[in-house]
């Protein structure tokens, strides 16, 4: 019997550019502060980049969690109103509404402990009625590790707006990096209502 592919799987080569990118080597932050470590010019410039981690020996902010990436929160905001939020990672699948027409980002709030993450992405898949009618990927940027919450805000977006477009849509999203690490995957719906 053949397999099926489920459509509502993220797939990280379904999103990439084929502009044939070469993610760098992966390197600690011990490899990056020793090299060259007699340059002090170079020095200062790779501490200022590290901020912290390159203070201590290795940042860690939830030690029984071996994951270098913690996503802790996903936020629905409009008009600069934080209008839900959820706490990541969620076992149950949960719902965003948003009003039909209104302008609104996402923000994702999240640790980077251990080690440096590089081409951190934030991918998802919008389903509706089993078909896939959007993909998105939003380049969160390289991250040292750090004890202070990061927080990413996507660009604002209109919501869809009409009869036809109200309803409930499925969401798979994925937080992932240039080495293809799954770092966080969930599924969530997002719903588009008339009124508030």
């Amino acid at each position: 019997m053949a397999e099926t592919k489920n459509d509502d799987d993220i797939h990280v080569d379904e999103f990439e550019d084929q502009q044939n990118f070469v993610p760098p080597a992966q390197k600690s932050v011990k490899e990056i502060l020793n090299a060259d470590a007699n340059d002090e010019s170079l020095k200062k410039y790779k501490e200022k980049l590290l901020g912290s981690a390159s203070k201590v020996d290795v940042i860690v902010v939830e030690p029984s969690n071996p994951l270098n990436v913690i996503v802790k929160s996903i936020s629905l905001v409009v008009d600069n109103k934080v209008m839900r939020s959820m706490n990541l990672p969620n076992n149950d699948e949960f719902t965003l509404a948003i009003k039909e027409g209104c302008h609104y980002s996402i923000h994702l709030e999240f640790y980077v402990q251990r080690e440096i993450v590089t081409g951190l992405k934030y991918l998802h898949k919008v389903s509706r009625l089993g078909i896939t009618i959007a993909k998105e990927s939003y380049m969160l940027g390289s991250y040292a590790p750090n004890s202070e919450l990061y927080v990413y805000k996507t660009p604002p977006e209109e919501a869809p707006s009409g009869m036809m477009q109200r309803g409930k849509y499925k969401v798979r999203s994925l937080i992932t990096d240039d080495d293809k690490n799954r770092w966080l995957e969930w599924t969530w719906h997002l719903e588009i209502c008339k009124d508030w």
